[in-house]
């Protein structure tokens, strides 16, 4: 498994929270969003999942990774 960290902007409630960790379970991988910092905590299977689909992902949500 492959940790990442992103930075994301455009974050500010829970509602953005749960908009980006349900997209990434969708996808088969882990996020640990922090709001204050401003960054996504990814863990994903390298063999399964490129890490530009996870920033499509997240930017189809609304949010800009950085």
């Amino acid at each position: 498994m492959k940790q990442v960290t992103l930075r994301v902007e455009g974050m500010s409630c829970g509602h953005c929270v749960k908009a980006i960790e349900g997209v990434l379970k969708e996808l088969g991988a882990s996020g640990k969003v922090d709001l204050a910092g401003k960054t996504v905590e990814v863990t994903y299977d390298e063999g399964k999942l490129q890490l530009e689909a996870i920033k499509e992902a997240i930017e189809d949500q609304g949010y800009d990774v950085v």
